[in-house]
């Protein structure tokens, strides 16, 4: 027997817990937390008066709730937490943007290799930072990457590839794609090292390093004795570099924020040894109106969220209090290992701190709804760590095919450098070896001939390749790449929810097609993709109206005696289309092509106009 509603508040507990509303489809809507779950979750039902615009709005898409009862508070904030990031409901405040400081992840593979990420995620990888400020991962990747010589390509590691590819003759690879250039144990035994270096153990590895270096010198085998005494070097270095986050006392996150309306700005700085060493950026665009906007309610859910998967520091100081934060305080202490504190400083150099970061704020709200002109490195930066990309993508290329049902098949490419489109390099290719419409096939020959130009003309490659396509194109555009030795460039597909022409729904990186990554249209890296993707799909489409536009022309003036190919171009340079052509007066033809081409012309597109007339008439 289904209880209704007011059965269920009869039998509502006292205890602590969490509450979810769902609406009349069953979807939550609100997740909410409580001492007191009896007292909470009947208060939305007694007498709206005393509620606010929003909680109004909730109380009338209420179906049904239900609830979990917890032992204290703290646990509730857990819950809570992790059932908001987990459904979204739409009556809670989002904290969109859910990175985390960089990581480097060492994968769980046969031949494992190291890529930067903001996400950890339990897939057998091991996951170290996190790192700070953020160019220290860079920095510590490109080192591992140039020093011991892990792959950074997506293939499977077989031994069959022929011939290695330009990683391995820059010193930057070891080469384990081909059969001889390096065996699992000697590619094994550098990415020990590098795991080792990356737990911290760095007088350890360095250590076993001076042994190997030793060792191979007795040997007489002189160049792998130089090759470990540079490795010992460049640990020993590194070792006075690193500073991840971990046990430094004056160990500080601050907020502050900037809103107008439903618009938001919030900005987080990150203190570690006395030194601002980093920054975050929030936006929110669909917040309630003045009047029943809450700011330490905000303040509150925001935080739950945002430390509920992020580093705690010893500090968070905040402009407001709110109400869960000795709670989260407890929680958070719990997690930390150590006294965590949450400040809402009322003067001094604490205050002043909080005062620096709601400034940034508003500088950065007038960057992102007034100016709209973000920086490209960061935007970059922040694509190269969505897609854990082992180069900067300075340069990306794009493809698109357009074509009606196969006729007039081509492909359109664009070209990105640093962000901006590079409108000189854009190139569209008429497709020559396929008949009807098979994208897949289409999408081969147009990567293929784009990239074998480029080589045989030494040209620059590009960093990064999207696809516009699923699956089947990106496996395709794979094929062409694996036929000119060129595997290492990552190429990405941008796919679309069936029946949507524009929309993007997710990425596929190849070689990790079963990690889709969701399409965040609030990102500016995704609204990057999204311009890069528009611009391509608008230079195929045009080249293919173009073309279609000029076979229709060509097809109806051949039907005309005298109208050569030459007179053909002049009246399209001239008119531009077959209809002007045909509404054109005698005089206008005469002076593009001669009196009598003139009125073989008009005679033609008369008797079409008589003829169709004539067929109206017969119809009425």
């Amino acid at each position: 027997m289904i209880m209704t509603i007011a059965e269920k508040l009869k039998n509502l507990p006292t205890s602590a817990g969490i509450y979810v509303h769902r609406n009349a489809a069953g979807k939550i809507i609100y997740v909410g937390k409580a001492k007191n779950l009896r007292n909470r979750v009947r208060s939305y039902f007694q007498s709206s008066r005393n509620h606010d615009y929003k909680t109004q709005r909730l109380v009338k898409q209420i179906a049904d709730f239900e609830f979990i009862v917890v032992d204290n508070e703290v646990e509730a904030l857990v819950l809570e937490a992790n059932l908001i990031k987990k459904h979204k409901p739409r009556f809670n405040i989002m904290l969109k943007d859910d990175k985390q400081y960089p990581h480097l992840k060492f994968t769980n593979e046969p031949f494992p290799k190291v890529v930067l990420t903001r996400k950890v995620v339990k897939d057998g990888g091991s996951y170290f930072g996190p790192f700070l400020p953020v160019t220290l991962a860079r920095k510590t990747l490109n080192l591992i990457n140039r020093t011991f010589q892990l792959r950074t390509c997506d293939i499977e590691i077989d031994g069959r590839l022929p011939r290695p590819c330009l990683e391995y003759h820059l010193k930057r690879c070891l080469g384990p794609c081909v059969k001889g250039l390096c065996t699992q144990d000697e590619y094994l035994e550098a990415a020990r090292d590098v795991k080792t270096l990356l737990e911290g153990k760095n007088k350890e590895l360095a250590a076993d390093l001076e042994r190997r270096m030793w060792k191979y010198a007795e040997e007489n085998k002189f160049e792998l004795a130089a090759k470990y005494r540079d490795l010992h070097r460049t640990v020993l270095q590194l070792s006075d570099q690193q500073k991840m986050a971990v046990t430094a006392d004056s160990d500080i996150d601050i907020f502050g924020f900037y809103r107008e309306k439903q618009r938001l700005a919030l900005q987080l700085f990150t203190m570690r040894e006395g030194r601002i060493v980093g920054r975050r950026e929030f936006f929110w665009e669909d917040l309630p109106e003045d009047g029943e906007f809450d700011p330490a309610e905000f303040l509150g859910e925001v935080l739950v969220q945002y430390y509920s998967t992020d580093y705690v520091p010893l500090e968070i100081h905040v402009p407001h209090d709110f109400e869960d934060r000795e709670t989260l305080e407890k929680l958070l202490t719990e997690r930390r290992g150590r006294r965590v504190r949450i400040l809402d400083p009322k003067r001094g150099r604490k205050r002043d701190l909080v005062a620096l970061v709601e400034t940034n704020a508003k500088v950065a709200f007038e960057q992102r709804f007034r100016v709209l002109k973000p920086n490209s490195e960061k935007v970059l930066g922040e694509l190269q760590e969505i897609l854990e990309l082992s180069y900067f993508p300075e340069r990306i290329e794009s493809f698109d095919i357009s074509n009606i049902q196969g006729a007039e098949n081509v492909a359109g490419i664009v070209v990105f450098e640093n962000g901006k489109p590079a409108k000189n390099e854009y190139r569209r290719f008429i497709i020559k070896t396929v008949d009807g419409a098979n994208d897949f096939a289409s999408m081969h020959e147009a990567v293929f001939r784009r990239y074998r130009r480029i080589m045989d003309e030494g040209g620059r490659l590009p960093e990064l390749i999207f696809i516009d396509g699923g699956k089947g194109q990106l496996s395709a555009a794979a094929a062409a790449m694996q036929m000119l030795d060129l595997e290492q460039i990552m190429l990405v597909g941008l796919v679309k929810p069936p029946k949507k022409h524009t929309e993007i729904s997710h990425l596929l990186v190849h070689g990790r097609e079963d990690r889709p990554i969701p399409f965040d249209r609030n990102s500016l890296a995704f609204r990057l993709v999204l311009n890069i993707r528009e611009e391509t799909h608008k230079t195929a489409v045009e080249f293919h109206r173009k073309r279609r536009e000029k076979r229709d022309f060509t097809s109806e003036l051949s039907a005309i005696p005298g109208i050569g190919d030459k007179r053909k171009m002049k009246l399209l340079k001239e008119f531009g289309s077959i209809e002007r052509i045909a509404a054109a007066a005698f005089d206008d033809l005469k002076r593009i092509v001669g009196a009598m081409a003139a009125r073989e012309i008009f005679d033609h597109f008369e008797r079409q106009r008589k003829l169709a007339g004539k067929g109206a008439s017969n119809e009425s």
